[in-house]
């Protein structure tokens, strides 16, 4: 399950002792754990929610809005749209780390170089990007 799912063994049992799947089975002979095709299916879910940053509260609230039908669909909609657009901040901010970096690289290569002009760019570029990195 941990192959398939992507989840640690740990990780599984957690989600298993707080709820987020339920108590399964286990093999008389061999003590391995037996998941049915439907804990399965949630569990592979879990495992794409939480590749993607989804904290454990909106996880939850995913499971408990799947049980509700089409009365459901707007609150997951609105569960997605919002952990998208925090995913879109994440991407933005580490973009602007990424330039950072970049150019960091850019004024030392200018310098071994010894490339005032392409220096002084990447300086005054950087001005900017660590304006944007400031909280």
């Amino acid at each position: 399950m941990s192959r398939l799912s992507g989840l640690s063994e740990p990780t599984l049992r957690y989600y298993e002792k707080i709820g987020l799947i339920p108590a399964v089975d286990r093999d008389r002979d061999s003590g391995h754990r037996r998941y049915p095709p439907s804990v399965v299916e949630t569990i592979r879910s879990l495992g794409c929610l939480r590749s993607t940053g989804m904290s454990m509260q909106d996880m939850r609230a995913y499971l408990g809005h799947l049980d509700e039908g089409d009365q459901g669909a707007a609150p997951l909609r609105d569960l997605f749209q919002r952990n998208a657009d925090r995913l879109e901040r994440e991407i933005a901010l580490m973009e602007v780390r990424l330039r950072y970096l970049r150019l960091k690289a850019d004024m030392w290569d200018a310098r071994e170089r010894a490339d005032a002009d392409a220096e002084r760019r990447a300086i005054d570029e950087l001005t900017d990007v660590i304006d944007a990195l400031r909280p």
